[in-house]
């Protein structure tokens, strides 16, 4: 089958590589209809985690089941699934309390595994024609009969949708607060969006690019440029003073300033002077223990200068880590099922599988209008 391979640093192409197929008992085989490029992913990308050469990229997935394995007894040939891009067992005491991301069983000696993702296990990603789901009859999630009609928009319940839910869950946002969401990159987006469902009165999302601020304008956000005055004032400037009730990080380690320079502890300090006195702070961003390519000896350890002084004395709280996926995802699936949701609004690209190498040069530049890509390995 071909799939999308990972040679070395900003180099990726399509290679043939084995089959997906059943290994144990409770494995699915699920033909990928939709798969999506995350910014997850140009970490990886970047050469900036220890992903090895030869492993295949992909962990927003949504397909059509082809195969079962004969322990499988809920899930049937011919479903249309969206696939968690953690994979749980179902039973270990992590899953069981509802801890997804942090499971036990399915990458011993860790918590927690994915697809094509970098220490989360040897499980190739699906940005390819075929995926092997464990513990399938768990980790497949139907879908309803508009599956192929809103493919676009479930396509977004693997991972962004919920992980931009969580981030505002994790900030403890309440109706009718304030937020101001760091990143208007695809995760940023979808805490806005998640923000404004879940009755925001105001959503405030700071970024540099006109192409990503638009699109959270588009939906009743306030674009707040930090190329042109500090966020900090601006965010004070719309709160009277006070800064908003919640943040949420949805950039990570490499975020930077708007000249380009790298300075890991940028939004984590910005969002401590954006948010109020006893506010709380999501952060989905990611943050790694190590991170060889880090801008100096601090960042290479996983560890910043954090605002420590100044965080304690608001009296904020910060909640942080990966989301729980199916703790979300059937939610979030019905809300787009009955229109009341439509994350592919920010979608710039659908491409065939082939065309991968391609879109990965230009959504890692964050050329104008490479928003979100969608690769299509059916098509």
């Amino acid at each position: 089958m071909k799939a999308v391979v990972y040679n070395g640093p900003r180099d990726v192409s399509v290679k043939n590589v084995p089959d997906a197929r059943i290994e144990q008992p409770n494995d699915v085989v699920v033909k990928i209809t939709t798969t999506n490029i995350c910014g997850s992913d140009l970490h990886m990308y970047e050469g900036r985690t220890d992903f090895k050469p030869g492993g295949v990229f992909g962990h927003e997935n949504t397909g059509e089941v082809v195969e079962v394995g004969p322990g499988i007894s809920r899930i049937k040939k011919g479903d249309q699934v969206s696939l968690p891009f953690n994979i749980g067992c179902g039973f270990c005491k992590n899953c069981e309390a509802g801890l997804t991301a942090y499971c036990l069983t399915v990458y011993p000696g860790m918590a927690g595994a994915a697809y094509g993702f970098a220490g989360m296990g040897p499980f190739p990603g699906g940005q390819a024609e075929y995926l092997r789901v464990p513990y399938g009859d768990f980790n497949c999630l139907r879908l309803p009969e508009d599956a192929r009609e809103k493919q676009d928009d479930y396509a977004f319940l693997s991972d962004i949708f919920p992980t931009g839910w969580h981030c505002t869950r994790l900030a403890g946002l309440q109706p009718g607060e304030s937020i101001v969401i760091y990143g208007a990159g695809p995760v940023g987006l979808m805490a806005a969006l998640s923000a404004m469902i879940q009755g925001a009165s105001k959503v405030m999302v700071v970024d540099r690019h006109p192409d990503r601020l638009a699109l959270a304008e588009k939906i009743g956000c306030i674009p707040i440029d930090d190329s042109k005055a500090s966020p900090l004032e601006q965010v004070l400037a719309q709160t009277r003073g006070k800064g908003a009730d919640r943040g949420c990080e949805c950039v990570g380690y490499q975020c930077h300033e708007p000249h380009g320079r790298e300075i890991p502890n940028l939004t984590m300090n910005n969002l401590v002077g954006s948010v109020r006195f006893t506010g709380g702070i999501g952060v989905v961003g990611i943050f790694l223990p190590k991170d060889p390519g880090g801008a100096d000896q601090f960042a290479k350890q996983g560890e910043i200068a954090f605002d420590m002084g100044l965080f304690w004395f608001k009296g904020q709280s910060i909640g942080t880590g990966q989301a729980n996926i199916k703790h979300y995802n059937r939610h979030l699936r019905n809300l787009i099922h009955a229109g009341r949701a439509k994350p592919s609004w920010i979608i710039s690209h659908r491409l065939p599988l082939d065309q991968a190498p391609n879109a990965y040069q230009h959504f890692d530049a964050r050329d104008d209008g490479w928003t979100k890509v969608v690769l299509k390995p059916a098509a």
